[in-house]
């Protein structure tokens, strides 16, 4: 620990116990909670927008987890993967990428997959972020800061919310302007250097018009060191602005528009080496296993050496042939508008357009070798670095940063028009509605690599780059509408029981390009295209003589039908049916293995899911003391699931990706449950079970493998249907403590946050039986996370508090590329280290 960790840890628990031991008298605990008229201690409501309009959150017969600001500030959660195991059956993770900020979030077994449309979409203010082609990720840093709240939707979601997926939605929902002034500013300090500062402005102007201004600054240094470049991986430096505009020309007319912009820069991911595939590389003769004691680049002990340097370096440090760095650039405009055109009937219109640039580089295989090296830039200076195990010092001249491009360069527009009303005397309410989206390259996206650079040649000019460029548009077109009856209306015996129905009909036109090709090693100046490796072409003609292209157009309806039924005031139970769709895609990365233009491999199937659940929203009373307890059973039926792999042909040398197609039953359990045993005092927590089980799972190995059904010879035919399917967690669960006590003499508050959440083992790879991908199983996890405040520091409007997450500093993986059987070797992230910190708050104006 440094000096300046050190001091702010200690001056901080000091200053927080002696407030603990001196100020909070024995007796009991205040009357701080939530009370109804009674004066009886509740639990406190959140109020969602599942339905696309405001309701408590259990009244809604779905399947929710929604989150205050002041819980996310004291669980720590900035951004989607700081959201791990805080949600029931839901998994965050950078899936084997390479860029840390690709937080891919899997909800009941569906998620996002390589050049797929994500299966859980994230909204910010009802409008979906713009999602990544070569990295799973949606937006940018900044969309968590000055949020109303957070609400994560299990399930198929199509029959109400702009872009259909299957696996569910999170809502980012901000703070919009009010008639109040006020607002709000803290900076933290911690470990790391982290410095970090965020503030928000509310400025009602007149009666008709209120603006509010939020902007967050984020800083801190990486927790891995690479030894290479003397530089920390990992670290974090990014800012963020919003600009909300509520304008009010009548009492029937209300227009919000938002605009939001991020700028996000840091050193790049810290990949850690897990070792080579040894045994593959000498098949290939990228080495030799020469005899004991030969020193020299071309033997296999070179890998070897490389191998032994990484875990000698350990998990919080790399060594890497490039400097490698991520650079996140976006912005976006929304705007809504509601029109009162009776009491009854509100019509809304939802438009937005945004912009997304993803740039980075990364070393895939975390060495100085050149095994999978991604838009390699500035190398290590001439013999700052030798071939591991020898003497032999590397020259660096392969750099491709003159002619790089930037990988993703998207802008996106939406359209949706919505009519919401309600007829019956309020027994009936319903939705309709429009929905367009459409995403295409805003420039020119492309990449370089440099693959399978035998030891020896490590950074010479005979390992020479792979270029791509691509583009993929998508278009998406829907109606939806969705109705709810309180069947009291037909009949007063039916008063409790409410019928629910949707549908929505999507079509989607995706399309796409690429240009693939290596250079020519034995002809300068000529290249041999991807598609295939018979086609050697002048560079000068290789865009257009190496392209190839798919287009893919597909409809299908999402469809809910649903009954739910209150017991009484506060028990609610519900059952429905749903199924759901998501688009399919075109692979920039097909690969042909010399056969021309094999449509097959170019595009890939939609996926469909229909989904059955039944569950319980209750909240009822042991004595005087709240007790809620929800909970939900599924069990789903997944077909033409897209998983993406990894293809070699080690005749031909050529490598890309293939995504595969699978059929799936998936069925699990989530239980949230909260009390408040005394006044002040919050218990709760939330469990999930996850059982997920391929039905079929078939293709053809291009170069032979181990499979469920043995051995499989190149061609044949490989089944996987005996895997755990890809990042499913089994067992996900959480338990929290929180306290507030009022100090006396208005001195403020003092709260006590904290939370254990646990994960089990989690399988990631898309095709390979488990020991054939060394690292592909995540280990199971526990982390601890504490947070201590004194709110409204003597009435003065400061908060002062000290917070610590994964406290036991709990050493856990988080990623594995599961690429030992296609670039031949293995590489892994871990998971953040133990943070902590001190942060002053300050609001005003009643915030």
């Amino acid at each position: 620990m440094r000096y300046k960790d050190s001091h702010i840890f200690a001056c901080g628990t000091a200053l927080l116990s002696g407030i603990l031991a001196v100020v909070i008298p024995t007796e009991a605990l205040a009357q701080l909670a939530t009370s109804d008229d009674q004066g009886q201690i509740t639990i406190p409501e959140i109020i969602v927008t599942a339905n696309r309009r405001e309701e408590r959150g259990q009244d809604v017969p779905i399947a929710i987890t929604a989150m205050s600001p002041a819980r996310l500030e004291q669980q720590g959660i900035n951004k989607e993967q700081d959201l791990q195991a805080s949600v029931p059956s839901l998994v965050v993770g950078q899936n084997g990428q390479g860029s840390r900020e690709s937080n891919s979030i899997t909800l009941r077994g569906q998620g996002a997959t390589f050049q797929a449309s994500p299966g859980v979409v994230v909204y910010l203010n009802e409008v979906p972020l713009p999602s990544g082609i070569s990295l799973s990720q949606q937006g940018g840093p900044g969309n968590f800061v000055d949020l109303e709240n957070l609400q994560v939707l299990a399930g198929p979601q199509g029959t109400l919310f702009g872009r259909n997926t299957t696996g569910g939605a999170v809502l980012l929902v901000p703070k919009k302007p009010t008639d109040r002034f006020g607002g709000w500013v803290k900076g933290e300090i911690g470990n790391y250097n982290r410095t970090n500062a965020e503030g928000a402005l509310n400025l009602p102007v007149n009666e008709k018009l209120a603006v509010r201004v939020v902007g967050a600054y984020h800083d801190r240094d990486g927790y891995t060191r690479d030894v290479v470049w003397n530089k920390d991986r990992d670290n974090e430096h990014w800012y963020s602005g919003r600009i909300g505009i509520v304008f009010r020309p009548t009492e029937t007319i209300t227009n919000y528009t938002m605009v939001y912009g991020s700028y996000s820069r840091n050193n790049g991911a810290g990949l850690i080496h897990q070792g080579y595939n040894v045994d593959g590389l000498a098949g290939i003769s990228m080495c030799a296993n020469l005899p004991v004691g030969f020193v020299g680049g071309y033997s296999c002990d070179v890998y070897r050496a490389a191998s032994e340097q990484a875990k000698a370096l350990g998990p919080r440090k790399t060594a890497f042939s490039v400097d490698v760095f991520s650079k996140i650039e976006t912005w976006g405009v929304s705007n809504t508008t509601d029109i009162e055109l009776s009491d009854q009937i509100t019509l809304r219109n939802i438009a937005s357009y945004q912009k997304m640039k993803l740039d980075y580089r990364y070393d895939n295989d975390a060495t100085v070798l050149q095994q999978h090296d991604v838009n390699p830039g500035r190398l290590p200076g001439p013999g700052a670095v030798n071939l591991p195990g020898t003497g032999i010092p590397i020259t660096y001249l392969n750099e491709t940063e003159p002619t790089s491009l930037i990988p993703d360069n998207l802008r996106a527009w939406t359209e949706e028009l919505q009519l919401q009303g309600k007829m019956l005397d309020g027994d009936l309410n319903w939705t309709v509605g429009a929905f367009y989206y459409d995403q295409k390259p805003d420039g020119a996206q492309g990449s370089r690599s440099i693959s399978y650079c035998p030891a020896v040649s490590t950074g010479s000019e005979s390992c020479t780059a792979s270029h791509a460029r691509y583009g993929v548009s998508t278009v998406s077109k829907a109606l939806y509408g969705q109705a709810t009856l309180d069947l009291a209306a037909l009949s007063p015996s039916l008063n409790g029981l409410r019928l629910t129905g949707g549908y929505r009909h999507t079509w989607d036109h995706i399309e796409g390009f690429s240009t693939q090709f290596n250079d020519d090693g034995s002809q300068p100046g000529f290249v041999v295209c991807s598609k295939d490796s018979a086609l050697i072409v002048p560079e000068a003609t290789a865009l257009d003589a190496c392209k190839f292209g798919g287009s893919q157009r597909t409809n299908s309806p999402s469809w809910l039908i649903g009954l739910d039924y209150r017991i009484s005031s506060n028990i609610l139970v519900y059952g429905k049916v749903s199924h759901g769709y998501k688009a399919g895609g075109f692979n920039t990365y097909a690969v042909y293995f010399g056969q021309g233009t094999d449509p097959d491999t170019r595009t890939f199937l939609p996926e469909k899911v229909t989904a059955y659940e039944i569950g319980m929203k209750s909240d009822f009373r042991l004595g005087s003391v709240p007790l809620r307890f929800n909970i939900a059973a599924y069990s789903t039926d997944y077909k033409d699931i897209q998983r993406t792999a990894g293809d070699y042909n080690p005749t031909t040398g050529a490598a890309g990706a293939r995504t595969l197609n699978a059929d799936a039953r998936i069925k699990g359990i989530e239980i949230e449950a909260s009390m408040r045993p005394f006044p002040g005092v919050e218990l709760g927590g939330n469990f999930s079970y996850t059982d997920a089980k391929y039905k079929k799972y078939q293709y053809i190995s291009a170069s032979g493998t181990i499979a469920c059904n043995g051995a499989v010879a190149p061609g044949g035919v490989a089944d996987a249907s005996c895997i755990d399917l890809q990042y499913v967690a089994p067992y996900i669960w959480s338990a929290h403590v929180a306290a507030e006590q009022a100090l006396g003499n208005d001195l403020g508050t003092l709260s006590f946050f904290a939370n254990y959440s646990h994960t089990s083992k989690q399988y990631t790879n898309a095709v390979d039986i488990p020991g054939r991908e060394p690292g592909s199983m995540l280990e199971p996890f526990g982390l601890l996370s504490v947070s201590i405040d004194w709110r409204n520091v003597a009435g003065s409007g400061f908060d002062l508090g000290l917070f610590g997450t994964n406290l036991a500093n709990k050493l856990h993986r988080v990623s594995s590329t599961n690429s030992n059987g296609s670039f031949l070797f293995s590489s892994t992230l871990y998971g953040e280290p133990r943070m902590y910190g001190l942060r002053l708050k300050y609001s005003f104006g009643g915030e």
